[in-house]
């Protein structure tokens, strides 16, 4: 996520990105869906086979009404079919078994004793032009659209990645475990995971393992109270909780923040949720079951300001969540031989 983050930051990625998005959906568009067909088409653009059929036509209308202007306009000699060259290809469809040999020469003879003048080559429709134009065009739109992001989102248009929920996930994971003060042994499992105003939905749970990977249970943090009105909402306590296989309930208890836990009619509210225990920064809470421990330290905390009371409400929390087996944590050390 990271890396998509910062290449969709980097204009220059992403015009490159734009101008290969651009190509492919020209060449699908200009290849595939909508290909250019031809209307209308002289003569001498056609198929060499569809050209004598067509050749064979004229010349045994030709034979019956023998006006030459009108034959001429049908070949096409003002688009750019020269008499020399329709000439040729009469005398050469003539040589055909098939072929009606003296209405072609008939029609040759006509034509090459008028020597008309010849006329430049019309331009046929030519496709690479077309589709070098229609690829330009989406070139174009993509580079457009790669050059007014950036405005787009400074006008309060939301960033890839940039939204508290976003960021409280790629910031809830588990960690190297390591030795905690008055712990004998290191935990099972240790995790962090952070809580910023915005995420509304925060509620993370992990999964406590041991070594050779047997579940044990589970531990997590949610939204337990909000305070106020609008939007986003503003968080005034979380729970934490402790899930163990091996026991029947789940131990939870209630990190207030300063102004909760010294409300009387808030404390009382949250009662049935759990403890409650007061938010401090370096604080650890402890919640314990048949088989397990967790122990959750406040590592970072910041209160949210506004109209609100103050020290009401969390605008960061950040935890830092370990987990000891009280098997292992109690287990009598091995008999060392003397």
């Amino acid at each position: 996520m990271n890396t998509l983050n910062t290449y969709s930051n980097n204009p220059r990625i992403m015009l490159v990105v734009g101008l290969v998005v651009g190509l492919i959906v020209g060449m699908i568009l200009f290849w595939g869906l909508l290909p250019p067909r031809a209307v209308d088409v002289p003569p001498a653009l056609l198929h060499s086979g569809y050209r004598d059929f067509y050749l064979a036509y004229v010349a045994n209308e030709y034979s019956t009404t023998h006006d030459l202007e009108m034959a001429k306009i049908k070949l096409g000699v003002t688009d750019g079919y020269s008499s020399q060259q329709i000439v040729a290809d009469l005398n050469k469809l003539a040589q055909s078994p098939s072929a009606n040999q003296a209405q072609l020469d008939a029609l040759a003879n006509a034509l090459t004793s008028e020597q008309p003048a010849p006329k430049p080559a019309a331009a046929g429709p030519n496709l690479l032009l077309v589709g070098g134009a229609c690829l330009a065009l989406l070139v174009l739109i993509a580079a457009g659209l790669v050059l007014l992001l950036p405005r787009l989102q400074g006008r309060g248009l939301p960033k890839v990645g940039s939204s508290a929920a976003v960021r409280s996930a790629q910031s809830s994971k588990a960690v190297a475990a390591t030795t905690w003060a008055g712990e004998a042994e290191k935990p099972l499992a240790q995790f962090v995971t952070t809580y910023e105003l915005g995420d509304d939905r925060y509620d993370t749970s992990f999964s406590i393992e041991t070594p050779t990977g047997d579940f044990m249970g589970e531990c997590g943090v949610g939204i337990g109270e909000t305070i106020g009105v609008g939007n986003p909402d503003k968080v005034t306590a979380f729970e934490v909780w402790l899930f163990d296989k091996n026991d029947i309930r789940t131990v939870t208890k209630v990190l207030m923040s300063e102004y909760a836990y010294g409300d009387q009619a808030l404390r009382a509210k949250l009662a049935p949720k759990g403890e409650p225990e007061l938010a401090r920064p370096d604080a650890a809470v402890e919640l314990e079951t048949a088989s397990l421990k967790i122990r959750a330290r406040v590592v970072d905390m910041e209160y949210g300001t506004g109209e609100l009371q103050p020290r009401s409400f969390f605008n960061k929390l950040q935890l830092e969540l370990a987990a000891w087996s009280k098997e292992v944590a109690t287990a009598p050390a091995e008999a060392v031989p003397a």
